[in-house]
């Protein structure tokens, strides 16, 4: 199985797609970095920003315009989707183009001196009202989530038939990449232990909530971007950004912001836990099917400590 390859777009296809929504005029048209799934290109029309992504997969970006929606509600900077459509052979969204550079082009420093604002999005992110919705898991467009149960959803995106998605016979990454069986079959063992810890807590979740897709002007925080958003428990959005700023910190200083706030989280321990699980695993196989071996060694030896090591 080969690494997963981004869409690939002649400049006129970008144009044409600009034209067909704003009118002729797109200048500035710059490919940008992040978007694993998506090729993302910014462009100007009119001196205003704007940034477009295309996908491979059907649908990609119907539950981007209902979150946009949500999150602008709710006094998160997420962009606004402005535009959703297809081309001959993609999906392809247009969103505004918030201030700003990505969190992880600042000193780790300045990282960590934003990080009571990254806590503050994050509690934000938690509090979205979702009584209105049911259902766990990936967010589908109508705002419901996809699996009636966090126990279904752990279920469901680790089963060997992926049919019609990104992980189609992906059990053959044990056989074609530098994915372990055993390993694998190990982490899973064990997130299924911490599953009862996580399973009563139903929240918004960005679920790729790290420095490469936060956006910052050096001094706070500008904006917040693409995401694999889930319904399920907010602690999960932790364990990202801690996994991604490893030399950070991250889990102690929010534990003493919310001491400070006499905030007490009931089981944040085995929540954590569970969460690291889920979003190792799936790093597991995401690392390697994209050929990212450094990243896969990295995951694999903390989630094989973590048991050991505790938080």
């Amino acid at each position: 199985m080969t690494a997963y390859e981004k869409p690939e777009l002649a400049m006129s296809e970008i144009e044409d797609v600009a034209r067909r929504h704003f009118g002729p005029g797109a200048s500035e048209i710059t490919p940008l970095s992040g978007g694993n799934l998506s090729s993302v290109f910014s462009f100007v029309i009119g001196a205003k920003g704007y940034v477009i992504k295309f996908s491979e997969l059907d649908g990609a970006y119907e539950t981007e315009r209902y979150i946009s929606h949500l999150l602008s509600g709710h006094g998160i900077p997420f962009p606004a989707c402005l535009a959703l459509g297809k081309t001959d052979r993609l999906a392809y969204v247009i969103m505004e183009r918030l201030e700003g550079s990505i969190l992880s082009e600042c000193s780790a420093e300045a990282q960590i001196r934003q990080l009571p604002e990254l806590f503050g999005i994050l509690t934000k992110l938690a509090g979205v009202d979702v009584r209105a919705t049911a259902g766990y898991g990936w967010i589908r467009s109508d705002g419901n989530g996809a699996y009636a149960s966090w126990r279904d959803f752990v279920d469901a995106v680790n089963a060997e038939d992926q049919t019609g998605t990104f992980w189609e016979n992906w059990h053959e990454l044990f056989r074609a990449s530098c994915l372990e069986k055993d390993v694998y079959e190990e982490i899973y063992s064990r997130l299924m232990a911490y599953v009862p810890y996580n399973e009563p807590h139903r929240s918004f979740v960005h679920g790729d909530f790290h420095q490469w897709n936060v956006l910052s002007d050096g001094a706070g925080i500008t904006g917040v971007i693409d995401g694999n958003c889930l319904y399920g428990d907010s602690l999960v959005d932790l364990a990202i950004l801690d996994r991604h700023m490893a030399w950070g910190g991250v889990v102690q200083a929010y534990q003493d912001a919310q001491d400070k706030a006499g905030i007490v989280i009931p089981h944040f321990k085995e929540r954590m836990m569970g969460a690291y699980y889920f979003k190792g695993l799936d790093g597991l196989r995401f690392y390697a099917k994209m050929g990212w071996k450094d990243a896969y060694r990295e995951t694999r030896a903390f989630l094989l400590g973590s048991g050991k090591n505790g938080l």
